[in-house]
């Protein structure tokens, strides 16, 4: 009874999450460094699905493409129930993380042009525009209530915000051939859930079969498929009726359990293994590495709050309630894990190159992990120093 009770509390604590997914990130890097690899990446390449109507992919594009979507279906739902009735619910806390994550786009992308732009290199520049969210959010979740819920919602919409950019610059710089017919077809499948919206269906199984052709036809665009999850939030009815909990909360409460300990996991496992080779380290000290390093690291740190400093002097936009500068500044750091998305950059950007995409992995990881724990430090100790609301920062 004493170990159920121990298990259960696990699972519902904030933090645990995070701790699973660090643990899974260090098995992933232990076995790509191992006899294990080929094995293991012969799983993940292993082909499952039916040939019918083209669904017969990798298990790495399963968990990727697919389960992941789910993820992003319910960062969608939180940060919608948040912009109806919660943190984002006013303009000033609703603009400030697009803004946010406009700077942490512009900021490390000139950087990196900086040292990059008369060298081969020069086309990688949207390598240190992307924020890993699934990672960024982790590390956040395992500070638990040391920070302030409004401050886990900035982060998530900022990152949202920051995915949707890097599939726009995706698609518009690194994508050999969008599908518009597919492409139509998923616009055709927002208005139809929008207009189920409309007419207050509230049941989640007619969300959910649309929701599953918005999928086929997004991921048969050429556009990452993980944007249908985030569209699909945004047609869950929240307010069906004042009496009962809205549709999109029981749909929130259901997808957090398997989201955390099942699609999260898994991938960690499939997106962490990173096989270490010679020359990675010295690519670091390259124009490459440099680019990527100062990028993540300071342009989302500087980029972040320097365009959210200008809009909140402006009387724009404001502060996250009860947050404070210290606390935005580690939000900024965790803003610079670029992990998984900026590989995904990078491995577009340098087709065919197998060695600069090497050495660009390696920095990314770096970066990313430099700005996970200082970002946590920050926010641990530092972030505490100060407990007044946000309105007296501004």
């Amino acid at each position: 009874m004493l170990i159920t009770d121990y298990f259960k509390k696990f699972l519902h604590s904030s933090q645990s999450s995070g701790i699973l997914l660090i643990c899974c990130v260090a098995v992933s890097l232990l076995i790509a460094n191992s006899a294990l690899a080929e094995g293991f990446q012969n799983i993940l390449n292993k082909e499952i699905g039916t040939d019918v109507f083209g669904l017969n992919y990798p298990v790495s594009i399963w968990i990727n493409d697919g389960l992941m979507v789910v993820f992003f279906l319910l960062v969608g739902l939180e940060i919608k129930r948040e912009i109806v009735e919660g943190e984002l619910s006013s303009f000033k806390s609703a603009s400030l993380p697009i803004v946010a994550a406009l700077g942490g786009m512009i900021v490390p992308a000139l950087i990196y042009i900086f040292f990059n732009q008369d060298s081969e290199y020069a086309k990688g520049w949207a390598i240190p525009m992307a924020t890993d969210i699934a990672f960024s959010l982790a590390i956040l979740s395992m500070l638990g209530k040391g920070v302030p819920l409004s401050l886990k919602i900035f982060l998530a919409a900022l990152a949202i915000v920051d995915d949707l950019g890097a599939i726009v610059v995706i698609a518009m710089f690194y994508t050999d051939q969008i599908h518009w017919n597919y492409l139509a077809l998923s616009g055709a499948m927002v208005a139809f859930l929008v207009v189920l919206n409309f007419l207050k269906f509230k049941k989640h199984i007619f969300y959910i079969i649309p929701g599953l052709f918005l999928w086929y036809f997004m991921h048969h665009s050429g556009i990452h498929a993980t944007i249908a999850g985030v569209l699909m939030a945004f047609t869950i009815p929240t307010n069906i009726s004042t009496t009962e909990i809205s549709p999109l909360e029981k749909m929130e409460q259901k997808l957090h359990l398997p989201v955390n300990f099942l699609v999260m996991p898994l991938f960690a496992l499939a997106n962490t293994n990173i096989t270490f080779k010679e020359g990675m380290v010295e690519g670091l000290f390259s124009s490459l590495g440099y680019g990527i390093v100062l990028g993540l690291v300071i342009g989302k740190l500087v980029g972040i709050n320097l365009f959210s400093w200008i809009f909140i002097k402006l009387k724009i936009s404001s502060l996250p309630d009860q947050s404070t500068w210290p606390q935005m500044l580690g939000t900024g750091l965790l803003a610079g894990i670029g992990f998984t998305m900026s590989i995904f950059i990078a491995l577009l950007s340098f087709k065919g190159h197998a060695e600069i995409q090497d050495e660009a992995k390696f920095a990314v990881l770096i970066a990313s992990v430099f700005s996970g724990v200082t970002g946590f430090l920050i926010l641990k100790y530092l972030g505490k120093k100060e407990s007044k609301p946000a309105a007296a920062n501004v």
